[in-house]
């Protein structure tokens, strides 16, 4: 399976004719293991060493007075699904299976949405392939009054509202790159008096045009979509796509990786200091774990310690994305109608969760759901206590494999101390 390439038609727009007015009484029209030893992890100029505890369980940093999302019962539980082909992304009650709201995310209508990332707030952000970033909240009291009629406008169902009405839009930051894909939040601060994360950051990267040769990686600040900081990479072949996939570890470090089989990349939060490593194996997607290792997901699934600098490789039948549950299982796309579910310790696949077709992305959510997103109209659900399987079905040209709930945010941990 292969993401959207620069030749595929153009996507389509849908329409906008319902949404809800809060604050006023009005309506108005988102298995033997090989180890593979990277001797000379290639570094730019510095000495930075990634800060990740590999082995140690991890601090949900789940605030005690609710903060939104993680724990035995979270406030709300979202899943952030884009319909590429609407350049829309839809707002998914994970329990009920009810979709709460779509959004554009661009201006002009267009973009071609392809990741989502969901942080500790519940809050949402989308990169577009065209190029692109915006966040939405997730609750309505967090909207803002921007469009001059009382109240709050925003959408409810699939019946997304025009540019200019939605109203839970945070910010939109325009990027210029002929391919964006990653998109990945930082945990930031929880202030235990206000019940609220603050110093919110998210990374994203894009890839200059093609013949410029040229990768940059961008810190944006979560709050206002304004750019903090530009770390260009070197080193690496940029391909069309550049940096394909990303995540975080415990302490907010990006952790990125290539389509197929090229580069993994690390940059230091604090210091903005970048190294980078040959990838294993072909990948496609990918995570970071509870315990602080990086997996790229492929036909292979390859976990990467970055203390030891070392790969372990095995064949585990998957395609696209994954995402670990903080259990010791890391659930992957399988190659065909399934899901595989791989231990993380023993990197032995334990079962196999058949779905209706191929579904690219992975995530899991709050209460412990398995979700498979298709590239077409349907999501699956599936319960991995007993395989039993719910559909929702509406979306348009689907593509998501990043942290659609939040919940690979939640599960890395945050930094002790």
């Amino acid at each position: 399976m292969s993401d959207s390439s620069p030749t595929e038609p153009a996507p389509t727009e849908g329409s906008a004719t319902s949404g809800v007015t809060v604050g006023s009484n009005s309506n108005s029209d988102s298995q033997g293991t090989d180890d593979i030893t990277a001797t000379s992890p290639v570094s730019d100029s510095n000495d930075s060493t990634p800060k990740t505890d590999v082995g140690k369980q991890p601090d949900f940093g789940v605030p005690t007075c609710g903060g939104g999302m993680g724990g035995d019962d979270p406030d709300f539980s979202y899943i952030w699904i884009a319909n590429s082909a609407q350049n829309t992304i839809s707002k998914i009650d994970t329990q009920t299976l009810v979709e709460l709201g779509r959004y554009m995310v661009r201006p002009d209508g267009a973009g071609n949405p392809s990741r989502t990332s969901v942080n500790l707030s519940g809050d949402v952000v989308t990169a577009s392939r065209e190029g692109g970033f915006t966040k939405f909240h997730a609750r309505i009291e967090d909207c803002v009054e921007s469009n001059g009629i009382p109240g709050i406008q925003t959408a409810v169902d699939a019946n997304f509202l025009p540019w200019d009405q939605e109203e839970c839009r945070a910010w939109h930051t325009p990027m210029a790159y002929a391919s964006q894909r990653p998109a990945a939040w930082t945990q930031g601060t929880f202030n235990q008096g206000t019940c609220t994360y603050t110093n919110q950051k998210v990374w994203t990267s894009g890839n200059n045009v093609p013949e410029d040769g040229s990768v940059d990686v961008l810190l944006v600040n979560g709050d206002t979509g304004a750019i903090e900081a530009t770390i260009p990479i070197n080193g690496i072949n940029p391909d069309f796509y550049g940096i394909y996939g990303a995540a975080v570890d415990k302490n907010g470090n990006f952790w990125g990786s290539q389509l197929s089989q090229g580069w993994l990349v690390f940059i230091d939060l604090q210091t903005l200091q970048s190294k980078q490593w040959p990838m294993a194996t072909s990948g496609y997607g990918m995570t970071v774990d509870s315990k602080g290792y990086v997996w790229t997901c492929s036909s292979n699934a390859a976990r990467f310690d970055p203390m030891t600098e070392q790969w372990q490789v095995v064949p585990a039948g998957g395609s696209g994305g994954c995402m670990e549950d903080g259990a010791g299982t890391l659930y992957m796309s399988g190659g065909g109608g399934d899901i595989v579910a791989l231990d993380t310790v023993t990197m032995a696949v334990k079962q196999n969760f058949p779905v209706p077709q191929y579904v690219h992305g992975i995530s899991i959510d709050f209460y412990g759901y398995v979700w498979g997103v298709s590239m077409g109209s349907q999501a699956y659900r599936v319960d991995p206590k007993d395989g039993t399987l719910q559909t929702f079905e509406g979306l348009v040209g689907a593509y998501t494999y990043s942290d659609m709930t939040g919940f690979a945010l939640s599960n890395v941990g945050t930094p002790s101390g």
